[in-house]
């Protein structure tokens, strides 16, 4: 195991992105924790959360309701993670959501748009709306009337709670993996490793 991974929280001569707390080894992995790396590899998202094995049960369950059982579909899910991943300067999250936005139908034009000013992109009404919410909620902490009106024009009730719960998931999402300083996968930062 390299000196950056070694799971010392703050230990001084550690690089400066090194994870603050190292991804857990699978030995110690959960039930719940097993289940979810069959699924989807030991990603450091889960196999770091996964040191506190309450709060990381709770939590993927709500997370996996928003990612795979919502009511918003791919494209309006992946436009507003990926904007929030930009916004929150959030690499890892970033990394991910790219990959699964291409799966819901976006163009590499349209997550490089993401990145950008929204009047640098010709965004519909609808995914302009969205990006629109992201931007005002990680400013704000709230949308005005324009950007309610804006959404409501497009989805219902319950897509309106869940995209503004989604956004504010992703922000905190990208508030843990920032702070703990969880490496992509690409970083060698892998679980067990």
């Amino acid at each position: 195991m390299s000196a950056d991974a070694s799971g010392a929280a703050g230990t001084p001569g550690t690089a400066p992105h090194a994870p603050r707390i190292a991804p857990l080894p699978e030995a110690e992995w959960s039930e719940t924790l097993t289940m979810v790396t069959t699924v989807t590899g030991p990603l450091n998202i889960f196999t770091t959360l996964g040191r506190h094995p309450e709060l990381f049960e709770a939590w993927i369950g709500f997370g996996s309701m928003l990612l795979l059982k919502g009511t918003l579909s791919g494209r309006v899910r992946e436009l507003a993670i990926l904007r929030t991943a930009h916004l929150r300067s959030c690499a890892y999250e970033w990394e991910h959501h790219h990959r699964l936005a291409l799966d819901a139908g976006l163009s590499e034009v349209e997550i490089a748009a993401l990145r950008l000013d929204l009047a640098d992109h010709p965004w519909d009404g609808r995914d302009r709306a969205v990006l629109q919410a992201a931007d005002e909620l990680h400013a704000r902490g709230t949308l005005g009337d324009g950007a309610w009106a804006a959404l409501a024009a497009h989805f219902g009730e319950r897509e309106l709670i869940e995209l503004v719960m989604l956004i504010g998931h992703y922000h905190m999402v990208a508030f843990a993996l920032n702070a703990l300083r969880v490496r992509p996968e690409a970083d060698g930062g892998a679980a067990g490793g």
